[in-house]
Protein backbone atom coordinates (compact mmCIF):
# COMPACT_ATOMS: atom_id res chain seq x y z
CA UNK A 1 0.00 0.00 0.00
CA UNK A 2 1.30 3.36 -0.89
CA UNK A 3 2.15 5.84 1.95
CA UNK A 4 0.05 8.90 2.15
CA UNK A 5 0.57 12.17 1.32
CA UNK A 6 3.31 14.02 3.62
CA UNK A 7 1.44 16.84 5.44
CA UNK A 8 3.32 20.36 4.41
CA UNK A 9 0.70 22.17 6.05
CA UNK A 10 2.27 22.75 9.44
CA UNK A 11 1.02 26.35 10.45
CA UNK A 12 -0.93 26.25 13.86
CA UNK A 13 -4.19 25.36 14.91
CA UNK A 14 -6.82 27.44 17.91
CA UNK A 15 -9.55 25.61 19.88
CA UNK A 16 -11.99 26.74 23.00
CA UNK A 17 -12.84 24.27 25.15
CA UNK A 18 -15.08 24.83 28.33
CA UNK A 19 -13.37 21.90 30.18
CA UNK A 20 -10.43 21.21 32.71
CA UNK A 21 -7.14 21.90 30.67
CA UNK A 22 -5.70 18.91 32.83
CA UNK A 23 -7.77 16.67 30.82
CA UNK A 24 -6.25 17.26 27.56
CA UNK A 25 -4.14 14.53 26.24
CA UNK A 26 -1.83 14.12 22.92
CA UNK A 27 -1.13 10.51 21.43
CA UNK A 28 2.07 11.09 19.81
CA UNK A 29 4.59 8.42 17.28
CA UNK A 30 7.16 8.86 15.94
CA UNK A 31 9.19 6.64 13.80
CA UNK A 32 12.42 6.74 11.41
CA UNK A 33 11.46 6.38 7.45
CA UNK A 34 14.59 5.53 6.44
CA UNK A 35 17.90 6.74 5.88
CA UNK A 36 18.30 9.07 2.53
CA UNK A 37 21.56 7.80 1.49
CA UNK A 38 20.48 4.38 1.57
CA UNK A 39 18.06 5.21 -0.55
CA UNK A 40 20.00 7.02 -3.20
CA UNK A 41 22.32 4.34 -2.98
CA UNK A 42 19.44 2.06 -4.31
CA UNK A 43 19.06 4.20 -6.89
CA UNK A 44 22.39 3.90 -8.02
CA UNK A 45 21.82 0.16 -8.37
CA UNK A 46 21.80 -1.26 -12.34
CA UNK A 47 18.07 -1.13 -12.74
CA UNK A 48 16.49 -4.74 -13.05
CA UNK A 49 13.54 -5.85 -14.88
CA UNK A 50 9.96 -5.66 -13.75
CA UNK A 51 9.56 -8.75 -12.10
CA UNK A 52 12.61 -8.26 -9.88
CA UNK A 53 11.61 -5.02 -8.02
CA UNK A 54 10.30 -6.94 -5.01
CA UNK A 55 13.30 -8.75 -4.84
CA UNK A 56 15.33 -5.67 -4.48
CA UNK A 57 13.17 -4.74 -1.91
CA UNK A 58 13.31 -7.32 0.35
CA UNK A 59 17.51 -7.01 -0.38
CA UNK A 60 17.14 -3.36 0.88
CA UNK A 61 14.98 -4.56 4.06
CA UNK A 62 17.72 -7.58 4.68
CA UNK A 63 20.43 -5.13 4.40
CA UNK A 64 18.89 -3.06 7.18
CA UNK A 65 18.55 -6.32 9.56
CA UNK A 66 22.11 -7.26 8.58
CA UNK A 67 23.65 -3.95 9.32
CA UNK A 68 21.88 -3.70 12.83
CA UNK A 69 18.36 -2.42 12.65
CA UNK A 70 16.02 -2.46 15.13
CA UNK A 71 12.57 -1.66 14.32
CA UNK A 72 11.63 -1.30 18.16
CA UNK A 73 14.27 1.59 18.36
CA UNK A 74 13.30 3.76 15.19
CA UNK A 75 9.73 3.88 16.32
CA UNK A 76 8.03 5.34 19.14
CA UNK A 77 4.32 5.83 20.85
CA UNK A 78 3.31 8.14 23.83
CA UNK A 79 0.07 9.68 25.33
CA UNK A 80 1.43 13.07 27.20
CA UNK A 81 -1.09 14.88 29.45
CA UNK A 82 -1.28 18.76 29.91
CA UNK A 83 2.29 19.88 31.66
CA UNK A 84 2.99 16.29 32.31
CA UNK A 85 6.96 16.62 32.35
CA UNK A 86 9.08 12.98 30.76
CA UNK A 87 12.64 13.61 30.79
CA UNK A 88 14.95 13.29 28.12
CA UNK A 89 17.98 11.55 28.36
CA UNK A 90 20.19 15.18 28.75
CA UNK A 91 17.93 16.02 32.03
CA UNK A 92 18.71 12.65 32.95
CA UNK A 93 22.42 13.25 32.98
CA UNK A 94 22.31 16.35 34.33
CA UNK A 95 19.63 16.00 37.14
CA UNK A 96 20.78 12.69 38.38
CA UNK A 97 24.13 14.82 39.70
CA UNK A 98 22.78 16.60 42.84
CA UNK A 99 25.68 19.35 42.99
CA UNK A 100 24.21 20.57 39.66
CA UNK A 101 20.56 21.41 40.58
CA UNK A 102 20.65 24.71 41.68
CA UNK A 103 17.00 25.94 42.07
CA UNK A 104 14.23 24.11 43.93
CA UNK A 105 12.73 23.23 40.77
CA UNK A 106 16.43 21.36 39.75
CA UNK A 107 16.41 19.44 43.28
CA UNK A 108 12.61 18.01 42.47
CA UNK A 109 13.58 16.83 39.15
CA UNK A 110 16.17 14.91 40.97
CA UNK A 111 14.04 13.25 43.32
CA UNK A 112 11.65 12.62 40.47
CA UNK A 113 14.78 11.37 38.41
CA UNK A 114 15.99 8.94 41.49
CA UNK A 115 12.01 7.45 42.12
CA UNK A 116 12.48 6.43 38.03
CA UNK A 117 15.41 4.46 38.61
CA UNK A 118 14.61 2.79 41.55
CA UNK A 119 11.38 2.15 39.16
CA UNK A 120 12.96 0.68 36.82
CA UNK A 121 13.82 3.83 34.81
CA UNK A 122 11.89 5.85 32.43
CA UNK A 123 9.32 4.76 29.23
CA UNK A 124 10.16 7.40 27.05
CA UNK A 125 12.92 7.34 24.71
CA UNK A 126 12.88 9.51 22.19
CA UNK A 127 9.93 11.55 23.00
CA UNK A 128 10.40 14.09 25.88
CA UNK A 129 8.62 17.27 26.60
CA UNK A 130 9.86 21.06 28.14
CA UNK A 131 6.86 21.96 31.02
CA UNK A 132 6.00 25.57 31.86
CA UNK A 133 8.29 26.15 34.07
CA UNK A 134 11.55 24.59 32.14
CA UNK A 135 14.46 26.78 31.19
CA UNK A 136 13.95 25.59 27.71
CA UNK A 137 10.51 27.59 28.08
CA UNK A 138 11.90 30.47 28.29
CA UNK A 139 14.91 30.71 26.00
CA UNK A 140 12.58 29.68 23.24
CA UNK A 141 10.57 32.69 23.95
CA UNK A 142 13.13 34.85 23.78
CA UNK A 143 15.47 33.77 20.70
CA UNK A 144 12.38 33.18 19.01
CA UNK A 145 12.38 34.23 14.90
CA UNK A 146 10.09 35.36 12.70
CA UNK A 147 11.76 34.48 9.39
CA UNK A 148 14.81 31.67 8.79
CA UNK A 149 17.34 34.17 7.92
CA UNK A 150 20.68 34.58 9.90
CA UNK A 151 20.47 37.93 9.19
CA UNK A 152 17.71 38.92 10.72
CA UNK A 153 17.04 42.02 13.47
CA UNK A 154 13.80 41.53 15.66
CA UNK A 155 11.85 45.03 15.59
CA UNK A 156 11.19 47.00 18.86
CA UNK A 157 7.77 45.17 19.20
CA UNK A 158 8.73 41.84 18.42
CA UNK A 159 12.00 42.28 21.60
CA UNK A 160 8.92 43.02 23.72
CA UNK A 161 7.09 40.53 23.09
CA UNK A 162 10.19 38.40 23.35
CA UNK A 163 10.65 39.73 26.50
CA UNK A 164 7.09 39.89 27.91
CA UNK A 165 6.76 36.59 30.77
CA UNK A 166 2.59 36.01 29.56
CA UNK A 167 2.21 32.64 32.05
CA UNK A 168 1.73 32.09 36.07
CA UNK A 169 -2.08 32.53 35.57
CA UNK A 170 -2.45 31.24 39.27
CA UNK A 171 -0.62 34.04 40.11
CA UNK A 172 -2.79 37.04 42.34
CA UNK A 173 -1.93 40.42 42.87
CA UNK A 174 -0.96 41.16 46.18
CA UNK A 175 -3.49 42.99 48.51
CA UNK A 176 -2.89 46.89 48.46
CA UNK A 177 -1.01 47.25 45.60
CA UNK A 178 -4.19 48.96 43.79
CA UNK A 179 -3.43 51.15 45.62
CA UNK A 180 -0.55 52.00 45.57
CA UNK A 181 0.05 51.98 41.83
CA UNK A 182 -0.98 55.25 39.42
CA UNK A 183 -4.19 54.21 37.70
CA UNK A 184 -3.56 56.79 35.26
CA UNK A 185 -1.03 58.76 33.66
CA UNK A 186 -1.58 62.04 33.21
CA UNK A 187 1.84 62.83 31.14
CA UNK A 188 2.91 59.17 29.50
CA UNK A 189 7.09 59.52 27.94
CA UNK A 190 7.11 58.04 25.05
CA UNK A 191 9.27 55.33 26.28
CA UNK A 192 6.28 54.32 29.01
CA UNK A 193 4.15 54.49 25.83
CA UNK A 194 5.98 51.96 23.93
CA UNK A 195 6.32 49.39 26.89
CA UNK A 196 3.41 49.58 27.55
CA UNK A 197 1.86 48.86 23.98
CA UNK A 198 1.97 45.22 24.24
CA UNK A 199 -1.35 43.21 25.33
CA UNK A 200 -0.13 40.10 28.25
CA UNK A 201 -2.92 37.88 28.24
CA UNK A 202 -1.73 35.08 30.88
CA UNK A 203 -0.36 31.63 28.76
CA UNK A 204 1.04 28.55 29.95
CA UNK A 205 3.30 27.17 27.42
CA UNK A 206 4.39 23.17 27.18
CA UNK A 207 6.53 21.86 24.20
CA UNK A 208 6.80 18.07 23.17
CA UNK A 209 10.30 17.15 21.65
CA UNK A 210 12.09 14.65 20.23
CA UNK A 211 15.96 13.16 20.25
CA UNK A 212 16.79 12.58 16.70
CA UNK A 213 19.93 11.27 17.36
CA UNK A 214 21.79 8.21 16.81
CA UNK A 215 20.30 5.49 19.34
CA UNK A 216 23.65 5.27 21.33
CA UNK A 217 23.91 9.23 21.12
CA UNK A 218 21.42 10.25 22.88
CA UNK A 219 21.12 13.91 25.04
CA UNK A 220 22.85 16.21 22.24
CA UNK A 221 21.02 19.29 22.00
CA UNK A 222 21.54 20.11 18.44
CA UNK A 223 19.29 16.52 17.80
CA UNK A 224 16.72 17.81 19.71
CA UNK A 225 13.68 19.14 17.71
CA UNK A 226 10.37 20.35 18.49
CA UNK A 227 7.29 18.39 17.37
CA UNK A 228 4.38 20.27 18.86
CA UNK A 229 3.68 23.70 20.75
CA UNK A 230 0.93 24.33 22.86
CA UNK A 231 -0.23 27.25 24.21
CA UNK A 232 -3.30 27.93 26.81
CA UNK A 233 -4.67 31.30 27.83
CA UNK A 234 -6.86 32.03 30.64
CA UNK A 235 -10.32 32.08 28.02
CA UNK A 236 -9.59 28.86 27.94
CA UNK A 237 -8.31 29.02 24.04
CA UNK A 238 -6.03 26.33 22.97
CA UNK A 239 -3.62 27.12 20.22
CA UNK A 240 -1.82 23.84 19.32
CA UNK A 241 0.73 24.01 16.60
CA UNK A 242 1.39 22.52 14.24
CA UNK A 243 -2.64 20.89 13.72
CA UNK A 244 -3.27 17.38 15.02
CA UNK A 245 -3.07 15.07 11.85
CA UNK A 246 -6.41 13.37 11.92
CA UNK A 247 -6.94 12.18 8.15
CA UNK A 248 -3.97 14.12 6.85
CA UNK A 249 -0.29 12.61 6.25
CA UNK A 250 1.94 12.51 8.93
CA UNK A 251 4.81 15.54 9.08
CA UNK A 252 8.08 15.11 8.46
CA UNK A 253 11.52 16.16 9.82
CA UNK A 254 14.95 15.42 7.39
CA UNK A 255 18.00 15.69 9.35
CA UNK A 256 20.78 17.90 7.98
CA UNK A 257 24.38 15.94 7.43
CA UNK A 258 25.60 13.17 5.82
CA UNK A 259 22.89 10.93 6.29
CA UNK A 260 20.22 12.95 5.99
CA UNK A 261 17.76 10.75 7.95
CA UNK A 262 14.02 11.28 7.55
CA UNK A 263 11.31 11.10 10.53
CA UNK A 264 7.52 11.23 10.23
CA UNK A 265 5.21 11.70 13.18
CA UNK A 266 1.66 12.11 13.53
CA UNK A 267 -0.07 14.18 16.39
CA UNK A 268 -3.51 12.79 17.49
CA UNK A 269 -6.01 14.07 20.18
CA UNK A 270 -6.37 11.19 22.79
CA UNK A 271 -8.07 13.28 25.01
CA UNK A 272 -11.28 10.59 27.08
CA UNK A 273 -14.35 11.28 25.31
CA UNK A 274 -17.51 12.42 27.62
CA UNK A 275 -19.40 9.29 28.74
CA UNK A 276 -23.12 9.32 27.47
CA UNK A 277 -24.21 9.31 31.14
CA UNK A 278 -22.02 12.59 31.88
CA UNK A 279 -22.94 14.40 28.82
CA UNK A 280 -26.47 14.24 30.16
CA UNK A 281 -25.93 14.81 33.22
CA UNK A 282 -24.07 18.08 32.24
CA UNK A 283 -27.49 18.87 29.64
CA UNK A 284 -29.42 18.48 32.72
CA UNK A 285 -27.29 20.98 35.07
CA UNK A 286 -27.18 23.65 31.80
CA UNK A 287 -30.53 23.71 31.40
CA UNK A 288 -31.52 24.01 34.85
CA UNK A 289 -28.99 26.53 34.97
CA UNK A 290 -30.34 28.64 31.71
CA UNK A 291 -34.00 28.22 33.55
CA UNK A 292 -32.92 29.52 36.90
CA UNK A 293 -31.39 32.63 34.78
CA UNK A 294 -34.32 32.88 32.90
CA UNK A 295 -36.54 33.32 35.73
CA UNK A 296 -34.43 35.16 37.33
CA UNK A 297 -34.79 37.93 34.45
CA UNK A 298 -38.56 37.77 33.98
CA UNK A 299 -38.39 38.75 37.72
CA UNK A 300 -36.14 41.68 37.20
CA UNK A 301 -38.32 42.31 33.74
CA UNK A 302 -42.17 41.00 34.57
CA UNK A 303 -43.76 38.68 32.44
CA UNK A 304 -47.27 41.21 32.10
CA UNK A 305 -47.16 42.73 28.95
CA UNK A 306 -48.57 46.05 28.52
CA UNK A 307 -51.48 46.13 26.39
CA UNK A 308 -53.42 49.33 24.83
CA UNK A 309 -57.58 49.63 24.81
CA UNK A 310 -59.34 48.27 22.21
CA UNK A 311 -59.87 51.20 19.48
CA UNK A 312 -57.06 53.12 20.96
CA UNK A 313 -53.44 53.74 19.81
CA UNK A 314 -50.05 54.05 22.07
CA UNK A 315 -47.89 56.83 20.01
CA UNK A 316 -44.36 56.76 22.00
CA UNK A 317 -41.92 59.40 20.49
CA UNK A 318 -38.12 59.34 21.67
CA UNK A 319 -36.96 62.82 20.06
CA UNK A 320 -34.11 65.40 20.24
CA UNK A 321 -33.82 68.35 19.18
CA UNK A 322 -30.56 68.50 17.44
CA UNK A 323 -29.38 71.56 16.28
CA UNK A 324 -30.55 75.45 15.12
CA UNK A 325 -28.71 76.83 12.22
CA UNK A 326 -28.95 80.16 10.08
CA UNK A 327 -30.14 82.75 12.95
CA UNK A 328 -28.67 86.56 13.41
CA UNK A 329 -27.18 86.28 16.81
CA UNK A 330 -25.72 84.18 19.16
CA UNK A 331 -26.80 82.47 22.50
CA UNK A 332 -29.75 80.16 21.25
CA UNK A 333 -31.80 78.16 23.38
CA UNK A 334 -34.91 76.38 22.54
CA UNK A 335 -38.52 76.65 24.51
CA UNK A 336 -41.31 73.76 22.65
CA UNK A 337 -44.48 72.13 24.04
CA UNK A 338 -46.93 69.62 22.18
CA UNK A 339 -50.13 70.07 21.28
CA UNK A 340 -52.74 67.53 21.92
CA UNK A 341 -56.13 67.64 19.40
CA UNK A 342 -59.38 66.07 20.01
CA UNK A 343 -59.22 62.30 21.16
CA UNK A 344 -55.73 62.62 22.40
CA UNK A 345 -54.61 62.23 26.11
CA UNK A 346 -51.46 61.96 27.96
CA UNK A 347 -50.12 60.30 31.31
CA UNK A 348 -50.26 62.16 34.18
CA UNK A 349 -46.40 62.38 34.66
CA UNK A 350 -46.06 63.55 31.13
CA UNK A 351 -44.55 66.57 30.50
CA UNK A 352 -45.44 68.06 27.63
CA UNK A 353 -43.43 71.23 27.70
CA UNK A 354 -39.56 72.18 27.85
CA UNK A 355 -36.38 74.47 27.52
CA UNK A 356 -33.30 73.52 26.01
CA UNK A 357 -29.83 74.67 27.02
CA UNK A 358 -28.12 78.00 26.29
CA UNK A 359 -25.85 76.94 23.26
CA UNK A 360 -23.33 78.83 21.28
CA UNK A 361 -22.80 78.87 17.40
CA UNK A 362 -19.81 77.84 15.58
CA UNK A 363 -19.06 78.08 12.06
CA UNK A 364 -19.58 75.06 9.92
CA UNK A 365 -19.90 76.32 6.03
CA UNK A 366 -21.71 79.51 5.69
CA UNK A 367 -23.98 78.89 8.28
CA UNK A 368 -23.67 79.64 11.98
CA UNK A 369 -24.87 76.45 13.94
CA UNK A 370 -25.71 75.78 17.56
CA UNK A 371 -25.78 72.08 18.04
CA UNK A 372 -27.84 71.34 21.59
CA UNK A 373 -28.12 67.70 21.40
CA UNK A 374 -31.48 68.09 23.53
CA UNK A 375 -33.29 64.72 24.30
CA UNK A 376 -36.87 64.30 25.25
CA UNK A 377 -39.53 61.70 25.35
CA UNK A 378 -43.53 62.06 24.41
CA UNK A 379 -46.00 59.54 25.38
CA UNK A 380 -49.67 60.23 23.97
CA UNK A 381 -52.63 57.84 23.60
CA UNK A 382 -55.00 58.33 21.03
CA UNK A 383 -58.51 56.88 21.99
CA UNK A 384 -61.57 56.13 19.12
CA UNK A 385 -65.15 56.76 20.72
CA UNK A 386 -66.96 56.52 17.98
CA UNK A 387 -66.75 56.80 14.18
CA UNK A 388 -65.36 60.18 12.30
CA UNK A 389 -67.37 62.86 11.07
CA UNK A 390 -67.62 62.45 6.97
CA UNK A 391 -65.11 64.80 5.46
CA UNK A 392 -63.04 65.01 8.61
CA UNK A 393 -59.85 63.83 8.99
CA UNK A 394 -57.75 62.83 12.51
CA UNK A 395 -55.18 65.34 13.34
CA UNK A 396 -52.10 64.69 14.66
CA UNK A 397 -50.27 65.87 17.63
CA UNK A 398 -48.44 69.12 16.76
CA UNK A 399 -44.94 70.51 18.32
CA UNK A 400 -44.81 74.26 18.45
CA UNK A 401 -41.66 75.99 19.52
CA UNK A 402 -39.65 78.85 19.51
CA UNK A 403 -35.87 80.08 18.95
CA UNK A 404 -34.53 82.53 21.26
CA UNK A 405 -30.89 84.71 21.99
CA UNK A 406 -29.90 85.73 25.10
CA UNK A 407 -27.52 88.96 24.80
CA UNK A 408 -24.68 89.73 27.28
CA UNK A 409 -27.40 91.54 29.67
CA UNK A 410 -29.45 88.31 29.60
CA UNK A 411 -32.06 89.64 27.63
CA UNK A 412 -34.05 87.34 25.23
CA UNK A 413 -34.91 88.10 21.35
CA UNK A 414 -37.41 86.29 19.47
CA UNK A 415 -35.37 84.61 16.99
CA UNK A 416 -38.21 82.14 15.13
CA UNK A 417 -41.49 80.67 15.76
CA UNK A 418 -42.42 77.12 13.69
CA UNK A 419 -43.80 74.07 13.98
CA UNK A 420 -43.47 69.67 13.70
CA UNK A 421 -45.94 67.57 12.93
CA UNK A 422 -45.51 64.36 14.55
CA UNK A 423 -44.71 61.54 11.53
CA UNK A 424 -48.09 59.30 10.95
CA UNK A 425 -45.51 56.32 10.30
CA UNK A 426 -43.22 54.78 13.07
CA UNK A 427 -39.62 54.66 12.40
CA UNK A 428 -36.70 56.90 12.81
CA UNK A 429 -37.58 60.44 11.27
CA UNK A 430 -34.77 63.72 10.69
CA UNK A 431 -37.10 66.55 10.20
CA UNK A 432 -35.87 70.08 9.87
CA UNK A 433 -38.71 72.99 10.18
CA UNK A 434 -37.78 76.72 8.82
CA UNK A 435 -39.06 79.23 11.60
CA UNK A 436 -39.80 83.09 10.86
CA UNK A 437 -40.90 85.42 13.28
CA UNK A 438 -43.17 89.13 13.24
CA UNK A 439 -41.39 92.33 12.90
CA UNK A 440 -42.83 95.60 12.83
CA UNK A 441 -42.04 98.59 9.78
CA UNK A 442 -39.18 100.77 10.32
CA UNK A 443 -36.26 100.84 11.89
CA UNK A 444 -37.04 101.98 15.23
CA UNK A 445 -37.91 98.09 16.36
CA UNK A 446 -34.56 97.01 15.01
CA UNK A 447 -32.99 99.33 16.96
CA UNK A 448 -34.81 98.58 19.94
CA UNK A 449 -34.33 94.87 19.19
CA UNK A 450 -30.24 95.41 19.05
CA UNK A 451 -30.48 98.00 21.87
CA UNK A 452 -32.75 97.03 24.30
CA UNK A 453 -33.54 93.64 23.49
CA UNK A 454 -37.01 91.85 23.42
CA UNK A 455 -38.93 92.24 20.16
CA UNK A 456 -42.71 91.49 19.10
CA UNK A 457 -43.76 88.41 20.07
CA UNK A 458 -46.84 85.84 19.42
CA UNK A 459 -49.34 85.46 22.44
CA UNK A 460 -50.24 82.32 20.83
CA UNK A 461 -47.59 79.57 19.67
CA UNK A 462 -50.12 77.95 17.88
CA UNK A 463 -50.56 81.09 15.69
CA UNK A 464 -47.53 79.61 13.29
CA UNK A 465 -50.19 77.19 12.08
CA UNK A 466 -53.74 77.53 12.95
CA UNK A 467 -54.30 78.66 16.37
CA UNK A 468 -56.46 76.23 18.34
CA UNK A 469 -59.26 78.65 19.87
CA UNK A 470 -60.18 80.00 15.66
CA UNK A 471 -63.84 78.32 15.37
CA UNK A 472 -64.09 80.09 11.90
CA UNK A 473 -63.55 78.79 7.65
CA UNK A 474 -61.18 81.38 6.94
CA UNK A 475 -58.37 82.85 9.15
CA UNK A 476 -57.06 86.07 7.68
CA UNK A 477 -53.58 87.15 7.67
CA UNK A 478 -53.86 90.11 6.04
CA UNK A 479 -51.03 92.74 7.18
CA UNK A 480 -49.40 90.98 9.20
CA UNK A 481 -45.25 90.94 8.73
CA UNK A 482 -43.12 88.47 8.95
CA UNK A 483 -38.91 87.53 8.27
CA UNK A 484 -38.07 84.07 7.28
CA UNK A 485 -35.20 83.31 10.04
CA UNK A 486 -33.16 80.10 10.14
CA UNK A 487 -34.42 76.29 10.95
CA UNK A 488 -34.23 73.74 13.61
CA UNK A 489 -33.40 70.13 13.01
CA UNK A 490 -35.22 67.68 14.98
CA UNK A 491 -34.36 63.53 15.51
CA UNK A 492 -37.84 61.92 15.92
CA UNK A 493 -38.18 57.79 16.83
CA UNK A 494 -41.66 57.20 17.20
CA UNK A 495 -43.36 53.60 18.38
CA UNK A 496 -46.37 52.84 17.60
CA UNK A 497 -48.51 50.28 19.78
CA UNK A 498 -52.41 48.83 19.02
CA UNK A 499 -54.45 46.18 19.28
CA UNK A 500 -55.20 46.92 15.64
CA UNK A 501 -51.96 46.25 14.53
CA UNK A 502 -52.22 42.38 15.67
CA UNK A 503 -55.68 41.97 14.30
CA UNK A 504 -54.47 42.82 10.45
CA UNK A 505 -51.08 41.49 10.43
CA UNK A 506 -53.88 38.00 11.35
CA UNK A 507 -56.24 38.81 8.44
CA UNK A 508 -53.21 39.73 6.53
CA UNK A 509 -54.98 42.84 5.57
CA UNK A 510 -52.91 45.57 3.38
CA UNK A 511 -53.07 48.66 4.90
CA UNK A 512 -51.10 51.72 4.34
CA UNK A 513 -51.80 53.97 7.36
CA UNK A 514 -52.62 53.66 10.74
CA UNK A 515 -56.43 55.03 10.40
CA UNK A 516 -57.10 52.04 8.93
CA UNK A 517 -55.20 49.60 11.11
CA UNK A 518 -57.79 51.21 13.75
CA UNK A 519 -60.41 48.86 12.89
CA UNK A 520 -61.43 50.67 9.67
CA UNK A 521 -63.41 53.71 11.17
CA UNK A 522 -62.21 55.90 8.59
CA UNK A 523 -63.28 56.38 5.14
CA UNK A 524 -59.97 55.14 3.74
CA UNK A 525 -60.81 51.77 5.51
CA UNK A 526 -64.20 51.32 3.34
CA UNK A 527 -62.29 52.50 0.15
CA UNK A 528 -59.47 49.57 0.86
CA UNK A 529 -62.83 47.44 1.44
CA UNK A 530 -64.18 48.15 -1.83
CA UNK A 531 -61.09 47.85 -3.67
CA UNK A 532 -60.13 44.19 -2.36
CA UNK A 533 -63.69 42.87 -2.70
CA UNK A 534 -63.35 44.49 -6.46
CA UNK A 535 -60.41 42.57 -7.35
CA UNK A 536 -61.26 39.12 -5.99
CA UNK A 537 -64.85 39.96 -8.20
CA UNK A 538 -62.18 40.45 -10.99
CA UNK A 539 -60.14 37.54 -10.42
CA UNK A 540 -63.12 35.11 -10.13
CA UNK A 541 -64.29 36.39 -14.00
CA UNK A 542 -60.74 36.19 -14.76
CA UNK A 543 -60.61 32.54 -13.96
CA UNK A 544 -64.21 31.88 -15.40
CA UNK A 545 -63.36 33.33 -18.34
CA UNK A 546 -59.95 30.92 -18.89
CA UNK A 547 -62.14 27.93 -18.48
CA UNK A 548 -64.35 28.47 -20.91
CA UNK A 549 -63.49 27.12 -24.63
CA UNK A 550 -61.60 29.00 -27.15
CA UNK A 551 -64.35 28.99 -30.25
CA UNK A 552 -67.10 29.78 -27.37
CA UNK A 553 -65.21 32.99 -26.31
CA UNK A 554 -64.47 34.22 -30.47
CA UNK A 555 -68.44 33.64 -30.70
CA UNK A 556 -69.20 35.61 -28.02
CA UNK A 557 -66.89 38.42 -29.12
CA UNK A 558 -68.01 38.38 -32.84
CA UNK A 559 -71.59 38.78 -31.34
CA UNK A 560 -70.73 41.70 -29.00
Amino acid sequence: MAHPAWNEDTGGAVYRSRDPICNLRVRVCLQRVTSTSLLLQQLHQPSCQPGQQLIGLATLGSHNTASGYHPEEEEEEAVIGWQEKLFSQFEVDLYQNESACQSPLDRQYHQDIRKLEKSGGRKNCRIFTYTDHDRFTNMEEHCKRVTTSAQETPSYLAERMANVRRRRQERKPMEGSAFKSRIITWEPSEEFIKNNHVINTPVQTMYIMADLGPQDKLGHGDREHVLCTIKVDSNGVISVKPDFTGTKGAYRIELEGEKRELWKYTLENASALVQQEEEEREQRVFKDLYSRHKEYLQGLVGSDFEMTLPGSLRLFVNGEIVSAQGYEYNNLYVHFFLELPSRWSCPPSQQLSGVTQTCATKALGRDMVAFFSFPFTLEVFFTQEDELEAGSLLQWPTLYFEVLSLDFWQRYRVEGYGFVTLPVTPGTHTLTASTWRPVEPGTVSELRRFFIGGSPELEDLTYTRVPSTFQGDRLSRFGFRTETTGSVTFRLNCLQQSKAFLESSCMKKRMQSVLDRLGGFSQQGSLYGVLEAFQRARRRMQEARESLPQDLISTSTTKV
